[in-house]
């Protein structure tokens, strides 16, 4: 897991927080190794404004999956697609 936030001079700095093995992939099971992370390091879900993840359907899905239960509990939590996954496998390739 990465943060990113704006440190006291409002520059954009991003920080690994965390490795986390799940036992399941489900959105459920993902959801609480995120809070799991969030809670170690007394972190806020109501302060995050903003989520990223790969193109999986566990994570990104509309009604059901990650993102939306990201967004139940915080409405400002938006979704955006990452693309870094697909570069790195592009680049892996090349």
């Amino acid at each position: 897991m990465f943060s990113r936030f704006l440190n006291d001079k409002g520059e954009v700095v991003e920080r690994f927080l965390a490795l986390h093995h799940v036992k399941d992939t489900i959105s459920e099971a993902l959801k609480n190794a995120l809070y799991d992370i969030l809670d170690r390091y007394k972190l806020s879900i109501s302060r995050i404004r903003g989520q990223g993840y790969d193109g999986a359907s566990n994570m990104r899905g509309e009604f059901n999956d990650l993102q939306r239960k990201i967004l139940d509990e915080n409405p400002y939590a938006f979704y955006v697609h990452c693309y870094i996954s697909s570069l790195l496998f592009q680049t892996v390739l090349l």
